[in-house]
């Protein structure tokens, strides 16, 4: 069933700091152009001294100001992000405080399925929306992958940026709205990519200095790619399904800017012209769950989607888990 939610409006915030890749080169002791041809990232932000709550708050400034509403409108604040500002509380009310609203009661809650976070709270806040529980909801993702890079693992250490996206979503009343959405999970991959340290399986009092690799990002971005590769045509298809749609009527795909290699045989497998599908990796790396949303805006603000366009939102995250939107936006 079509669910009337709308896009109303779109903003961003990227972190002052420009890191290039012949930097990365520098950091990691590789030969200048090593970084850019594996990973096929020019350029990313990093943080200097940008939280997840201040960059969220920014991006939902501009989000507010683009759809044309104040603080008043909101009456519920999602955070779609796969880092955390601190374990408690959730991002969502740091965010709520950083705007200045902590005494305004808006409803404030986090979700996380890592790289598919937005996703996931877009999915889920959407049925809430279309049945009237909520009036107009900021669904943000702040992400900042910088602090927690293993700059020994060459592989994933070149791939990740920092960044912020934050979306209004409000009850459509014209043709604007989510057509179908599916997620699959599959733990056999769930410790191909993760972050061991810091939970209560191994508590922050524990780090030293033979644990501290636990503490960093951890991934095995071969094995991923082959298990999710294999997956995604079957994906599709449940995707598809029951909406009289195929990829043909899709305007524009708008994936997980995961790796330039990976989206190029993405992009194969999905057998779209690169008209109709949206790259941004080389300026701003992989912002975790923020590339989705991050591409969403590059496509609106450069003219490349129209309101009435099919869009395919689709990406993969640790878990390892699929997960895809077809809207009309």
């Amino acid at each position: 069933m079509k669910r009337n939610v709308k896009i109303l409006g779109i903003g961003s915030y990227l972190p002052k700091r420009i890191v290039t890749a012949a930097k990365i080169d520098e950091m990691i002791g590789a030969k200048t152009g090593w970084s850019e041809g594996k990973s096929g990232v020019k350029q990313r932000h990093f943080v200097e001294d940008e939280t997840t709550s201040f960059m969220g708050s920014e991006a939902a400034k501009e989000a507010l100001k683009d759809a044309g509403l104040n603080y008043d409108d909101i009456d519920c604040i999602i955070s779609g992000s796969g880092t955390m500002e601190q374990p408690l509380p959730c991002n969502a009310s740091l965010i709520q405080k950083q705007l200045g609203l902590q005494h305004s009661g808006i409803a404030c809650f986090d979700v996380n399925s890592t790289c598919l976070s937005f996703v996931t709270a877009l999915d889920m806040i959407s049925y809430a929306i279309h049945a009237g529980r909520y009036k107009n909801v900021l669904v943000i993702s702040s992400e900042i992958s910088s602090v927690g890079i293993n700059w020994r693992q060459g592989e994933s250490s070149i791939l990740f940026g920092d960044g912020a996206v934050a979306v209004v979503l409000t009850k459509s009343e014209d043709t604007s709205g989510i057509l179908s959405s599916h997620m699959e999970t599959y733990s056999a991959g769930a410790h191909l990519s993760e972050i061991r340290g810091g939970g209560t399986k191994i508590h922050p009092r524990e780090h030293s200095e033979k644990t501290k690799n636990d503490f960093l990002f951890d991934m095995d971005g071969r094995a991923i790619f082959k298990l999710s590769s294999k997956l995604i045509p079957s994906f599709i298809e449940k995707l598809f399904k029951n909406t009289n749609l195929s990829m043909n009527d899709i305007n524009m795909v708008v994936p997980h800017q995961a790796s330039a290699a990976a989206m190029k045989i993405i992009r194969k497998k999905l057998n779209v012209d690169e008209t109709r599908f949206m790259n941004i990796i080389e300026n701003y790396g992989n912002i975790i769950a923020a590339s989705i949303p991050m591409a969403l805006h590059e496509s609106i603000k450069q003219g490349r989607i129209e309101r009435g366009d099919k869009l395919l939102l689709l990406g993969t995250s640790a878990g390892v888990s699929i997960g895809g939107i077809i809207l009309e936006y």
